[in-house]
């Protein structure tokens, strides 16, 4: 029978008919995602906390920040195209585990898979703490000594049970968060082209920084991170609705909004207001209306970027659960991880990864160093380019191999993405990326204990589609 990941699958034993799942009878979730609530999964994952802040670190650099964003949009597109050929014949299934293991194999494909399931809980943490932080400056209580932990874990757990209640719940939820999200940065843009064409306010003159490379190239690192996030809707395929149609088509469509926005938003903050006071601004979008429209509208932007992190904190908590389910499903995890609930929810993953991302969020506040949580993202940004790297490796070892039919333009794009990021991984900076790597390479020891223990239900290989 045809099976999850395009290849021919033999199981001794179905999944849908495992006493630890219902009923049904299939394993597929019944309950989908159309196309507009795969957009706003992949733009509401995209845009979270990060994108507010980073004119403050952008303005430094200048019109070399407008080059960077320039270059990592680029990227992005390279790379989501990559991913949208690689997703021909296997829109339908987990991205992090079937991509890398159609081309080197389910031990490459589990290391993947395990590397993004890091990278989720990570970022969930990261970004339920960036919540609390914005809301902190209308509700200072909420700084307060033990505060800022109990709502992050607050945030975690409610956003958890809203995924548990199935799918559906989690993608209305990611659809209210988008539109809210999307209100400062586009009245940024709107703001700016006001003040431009009455000539209130002036762009910073193009050679108040040098413009070179260097600079381009730290501009393009620090953009990296708000662009994560695009390759959503693939990683939950099996989620999506008609997915060989709509997997790509939300892929593209949101990377072009996010990547449209973000140029012009971040551009219009940091070129229109002065350095000095962007480098030491908690809250870059904040001052660029409390300072050029009207100071009482500062408090309202924190409660839009919180909005904004709570709802990409909600897209990839259901992500989180995907990656160990198609494990699960594939026999590389016990099949207890695999146990859906009523909703067709794999609720103990939720638990398993909510917890860790708990553990996580009180380290880092028992700890108190706030430099801790500007390191959480650079390893969050490294652990996910892991991913990136091996869908780029994987399209070009199927083309070789002759089971990916591709044009010579296409391989220069591949190649493009490939180099792309290497770059942005050594970007990361040696310790997140090393870090990153340790952490992934966790997974090693675990997928030969897996193989070796768990009854396999595949007995022949993976078979590419084409």
């Amino acid at each position: 029978m045809p099976g999850r990941l395009g290849g021919a699958f033999d199981r001794r034993r179905p999944l849908a008919h495992h006493p630890l799942m219902p009923g049904a009878p299939s394993d597929e979730p019944k309950r989908k995602l159309g196309l507009f609530m795969a957009v706003a999964l992949v733009v509401g994952n995209m845009i979270g906390a990060g994108v507010f802040l980073l004119p403050a670190s952008l303005a430094p650099l200048g019109w070399n920040s407008l080059y960077g964003w320039l270059a990592t949009i680029a990227g992005s597109l390279c790379l989501a195209m990559v991913l949208m050929r690689l997703a021909c014949g296997r829109a339908a299934t987990c991205a992090a585990f079937s991509y890398p293991a159609s081309a080197f194999g389910e031990g490459v494909g589990f290391v993947v898979a395990w590397s993004y399931w890091i990278s989720c809980w990570v970022t969930n943490a990261t970004l339920a703490v960036a919540a609390v932080s914005n809301l902190s400056v209308i509700w200072p209580w909420l700084a307060s000594p033990g505060m800022p932990a109990a709502a992050s874990l607050a945030f975690l757990w409610l956003l958890t049970l809203v995924n548990c209640m199935g799918v559906r719940s989690a993608g209305g939820v990611q659809v209210v968060t988008m539109i809210l999200k999307l209100v400062p940065l586009a009245g940024v843009v709107a703001v700016a082209l006001w003040l431009l064409a009455d000539g209130s306010a002036a762009v910073a003159p193009h050679n108040s920084v040098p413009i070179g490379v260097g600079a381009i190239g730290v501009a393009a690192t620090l953009t990296l991170f708000p662009m994560l996030g695009f390759e959503s809707a693939m990683a939950a395929g099996d989620r999506v609705g008609n997915p060989e149609t709509n997997v790509p088509r939300a892929t593209l469509i949101g990377v072009l909004i996010a990547g449209l926005i973000y140029l012009l938003a971040c551009s219009a903050v940091t070129l229109l207001l002065p350095a000095a006071a962007l480098e030491g601004s908690n809250s870059p979008f904040a001052l660029f209306f409390s300072t050029l429209v009207d100071p009482s509208l500062g408090p309202v932007i924190a409660v839009f970027v919180a909005v904004s992190a709570l709802g990409a904190l909600n897209g990839f908590v259901l992500l989180q659960g995907e990656m160990p389910l198609a494990l699960a499903r594939d026999g590389l995890l016990p099949a207890w991880v695999a146990k859906l609930n009523r909703n067709e929810i794999p609720w103990r993953v939720h638990l398993i990864s909510t917890g860790l991302a708990t553990l996580l969020v009180l380290s880092n506040y028992a700890r108190g160093m706030a430099e801790l949580f500007e390191f959480m993202l650079l390893v969050t940004t490294s652990v996910t380019i892991i991913f990136y790297l091996a869908c780029a490796a994987a399209a070009l070892r199927l083309a070789q191999q002759g089971k990916l039919a591709v044009s010579a333009g296409f391989l220069a794009v591949t190649a493009a993405a490939l180099l792309y990021s290497a770059w942005a991984f050594y970007g990361a900076g040696i310790e997140a990326s090393l870090w990153s790597l340790a952490m992934t390479a966790l997974g090693i020891p675990l997928y030969f204990v897996m193989r070796r223990n768990l009854p396999r239900t595949r007995t022949g290989p993976i078979s590419p589609a084409v």
